[in-house]
């Protein structure tokens, strides 16, 4: 290690940086002191760094309490906040920051791509596409899409990628449904620019939990993005699916154990709803045995919704703007909150 760091606060990093972010990140301030190890797992950084790091960017590298006895915050590369609740410093009172928002253009992307695919057909084209014939009367009745405009589309946690979602389909002048427990409907967490709904205004409706399976009856898509809780954990359950329109599609780009997987089986298998767009399951990768696999109703991808090749910029933005205000003394953002569970 430097030995100029001893002087310095020491901010360590095991998290992907490009070289023109490390440059950045040094210049936020003459008092850090930067350490780079990508990659490095507990074992591999030296017990010297560990014991003056006081900040930490990272994907999984926690160590225990005792062996980073000035930690004080860390950053998780992850938009989850699994991490900040299992662990070695889960009952710390370490702060932790999430990468909240990181996904809010890739994900909403997705949901928007998903639905047309869904509404114009596209799986019946593929269907025909592989018989290599088209129908006789050139598909009229099967093919006839349905327009977006008009729909109903219910936002389950209007966190980042709700809002984004939200943006989107505005757009194509969908009515916008949102679950929002807060009072203030404004978005408190990081935020890229131009990018989701930042004061909450494009809802048409908000509702609360209580309200659920009401706003489950009005809406032709219900898009799942919530956190992985104790509350949200199953709370699409048999109950939920029977709440909903048969005509209704869901999206899931949420976790897998938001939903309970047989409930959601039998609501696809019986047609208690029409179909279901699923990036996560309760078991990941998917077995092969799944049912899910032989449904024509369900358009499945292998937890992908999140993937980005600017990720790792994305992410090193919002550490870079917590870091600065770290220095200052001010609020973080995306800042666990463990008793709410995210």
């Amino acid at each position: 290690m430097n030995n100029t760091s001893t002087s310095k606060r020491t901010v360590l990093i095991t998290a992907h940086v490009d070289e023109e972010w490390k440059k950045r990140l040094q210049e936020i301030s003459p008092d850090l002191h930067i350490e780079f190890r990508p990659d490095a797992s507990v074992e591999d950084i030296p017990a010297d760094v560990w014991q003056e790091a006081e900040v930490l960017f990272t994907l999984g590298s926690f160590p225990q309490p005792e062996q980073a006895p000035g930690l004080r915050w860390v950053q998780l590369y992850s938009a989850g906040a699994n991490q900040a609740f299992e662990g070695p410093l889960a009952k710390s009172d370490i702060i932790f920051t999430t990468a909240s928002g990181v996904h809010a253009v890739n994900i909403g992307e997705y949901v928007l791509t998903t639905m047309l695919a869904w509404f114009h057909r596209f799986p019946r084209f593929l269907e025909w596409k592989q018989k290599a014939e088209w129908p006789e009367d050139a598909g009229r009745e099967q093919f006839m899409p349905e327009e977006l405009r008009g729909k109903t589309l219910n936002i389950v946690g209007y966190g980042s990628i709700g809002r984004e979602v939200a943006r989107l389909a505005k757009a194509f002048g969908m009515r916008i449904l949102a679950l929002e427990q807060r009072e203030d409907h404004g978005d408190h967490g990081f935020r890229f620019p131009d990018v989701g709904d930042p004061e909450g205004t494009l809802p048409d409706h908000y509702y609360k939990i209580d309200q659920f399976h009401q706003a489950l009856g009005e809406s032709d898509v219900v898009v799942v993005a919530v956190p992985l809780t104790p509350t949200t954990r199953g709370m699409f359950d048999k109950q939920a699916f029977a709440a909903m329109k048969k005509t209704a599609l869901l999206v899931n780009i949420a976790r897998g154990d938001v939903c309970d997987e047989q409930a959601l089986l039998q609501a696809l298998q019986e047609q208690q709803i029409a179909g279901a767009v699923l990036d996560v399951f309760n078991a990941e990768p998917l077995p092969a045995s799944s049912p899910l696999f032989t449904l024509s109703n369900v358009f499945m991808t292998p937890h992908i919704s999140g993937l980005t090749p600017h990720y790792d910029e994305r992410a090193t933005q919002i550490f870079a703007e917590n870091l600065r205000r770290y220095v200052k003394g001010e609020e973080l953002y995306n800042s666990v909150d463990k008793k709410r569970g995210y």
